[in-house]
């Protein structure tokens, strides 16, 4: 699977890194960073969470 944020419409509120902090981060300068690109398969069901909780659907899951 490849996590991809579109941060032309990313709010960073945080919320995708309180459900997997494993491959979503917001950092100190407010941005939101993506620490892993292609998370292994044991991740997914909380990706999937994280992107479905995510205010502004900024997060995409392809594979």
């Amino acid at each position: 699977m490849k996590v991809t944020v579109d941060y032309d419409v990313c709010a960073s509120t945080g919320a995708c890194m309180q459900v997997c902090p494993e491959v979503f981060e917001v950092r100190k300068d407010g941005y939101l960073y993506v620490l892993q690109e292609t998370p292994g398969e044991e991740l997914r069901d909380k990706v999937q969470t994280a992107a479905d909780m995510c205010p502004t659907a900024a997060i995409t899951i392809e594979g």
